[in-house]
């Protein structure tokens, strides 16, 4: 971003900026104390691995875990990949079976398709009209071959919170591991690996004011004891699941990023639903009530996502209009075409809805006015789409 032309940034969903404080914790680990953490016969490397345990430290206390459940990684895709074929792997000799949602992140429905051209069996369970997966169907899915069942815990385009605590007790019932990416989660809602029955959780620092390129893995250790198979070898870094040259100081960050996400939970999450609220009202007030849906669960959701369909608006269109406001449609673009996003397609809306959602995220440097702003210049944009087009908003299609 240049600086003679601010852009409000609304799409913290995607990814947030480091916060300043991170920032100053990582530097001196770039040029000044840049030590290898498993390089422990001097100063230097000892200075290293003291700086990862602390992070470990602050990461497992963020979710209710031991540091010694924490493995780290480049971030949540990798995470993710670790617990579904390390699962996969490990456990094949008990079962080929996975459970898993037709909503989550692709990094967990890529994993299963390659499970499944491997021979795994996959079964991917629907979710209802605010994207929530139903445990009971978890219950039902459950053969005597299953050894995984992946739910997201906050959908990433529409915000919906799942009902993690519900379906990890249904898996430990069933002795069935229980794996939830949590990237949207950690950092915003409260976490609790123990009281939710979670056997593995993916996150990344950099959904939560940390730097890009770094993240973790919860890795329960009793009750019940989890194994993964590694998916990458040489030196076995991380009790063996995840070798590599640690980055340092991408793990102070995180550890920084999510030790202040803790205290700043509660009033971070006061300010997006006052703002979510805002411009949602904002929204049905300036074009109908019956023009704005709302996408994702009403209140069960991220306190920071605000995901709505705009009857008789192409979202792509719209976006091309906003130049000084960033946010997203959720869906996934290719070279040749855009496809609705699947997500919003899950809720059993059709194409036209899903085609027209648009995905706001809120974040922590926002100021009230910002918020009017953007608001305003999407009204403007919607305006300006209609006149072009012709087309008036009570004639549009559902």
């Amino acid at each position: 971003m240049s600086e003679s032309r601010k852009i409000i940034y609304l799409d913290h969903n995607a990814t947030t900026p480091v916060d300043p404080r991170v920032l100053e914790v990582m530097l001196p680990y770039f040029t000044e104390i840049f030590g290898n953490a498993a390089s422990i016969d001097h100063e230097a490397g000892l200075i290293a691995q003291r700086a990862v345990e602390q992070g470990r430290e602050q990461c497992a206390k963020l979710i209710g875990a031991k540091p010694e459940e924490i493995i780290f990684t480049s971030g949540a895709t990798e995470s993710n990949n670790i617990a579904t074929f390390g699962v996969a792997e490990r456990y094949a000799d008990k079962g080929d079976h996975i459970i898993t949602c037709v909503t989550e992140h692709k990094a967990v429905l890529d994993c299963c398709a390659e499970l499944e051209r491997r021979g795994k069996r996959v079964t991917y369970l629907p979710v209802d009209q605010y994207g929530l997966v139903d445990p009971e169907a978890v219950r039902k899915a459950i053969t005597p071959q299953t050894i995984l069942i992946s739910i997201m815990f906050a959908n990433n385009e529409i915000g919906t919170i799942a009902p993690i605590a519900e379906i990890g007790a249904i898996a430990h019932e069933h002795g069935v591991i229980f794996h939830t990416d949590a990237a949207q989660a950690v950092g915003h809602v409260p976490v609790d690996v123990n009281a939710m029955n979670i056997d593995l959780l993916s996150f990344s620092a950099h959904k939560a004011y940390g730097p890009k390129g770094v993240g973790g893995l919860y890795v329960r250790r009793s009750r019940p004891r989890v194994k993964v198979a590694p998916i990458i070898y040489g030196g076995g870094h991380e009790r063996g699941m995840r070798s590599g040259t640690l980055n340092v100081p991408g793990i102070v960050g995180m550890g920084k990023a999510l030790e202040i996400a803790g205290k700043e939970m509660k009033s971070d999450t006061a300010r997006y639903r006052e703002w979510t609220q805002e411009m949602l009202t904002q929204l049905r007030a300036e074009l109908g009530e019956e023009n704005i849906a709302l996408n994702g669960h009403p209140t069960q959701r991220l306190p920071h996502n605000l995901n709505v369909s705009i009857r008789g608006i192409e979202s792509r269109s719209l976006i091309v209009q906003l130049k000084d406001v960033a946010i997203s449609t959720g869906s996934a673009c290719t070279t040749a075409k855009v496809e609705p996003s699947h997500v919003v397609l899950a809720l059993g809306y059709g194409e036209t809805r899903a085609h027209s959602a648009i995905r706001i995220g809120l974040g922590r440097f926002l100021v009230d006015k910002e918020i009017t702003t953007a608001t305003d210049t999407i009204f403007q944009a919607i305006r300006k789409l209609f006149r072009f087009e012709k087309v008036a908003l009570q004639g549009s299609p559902k």
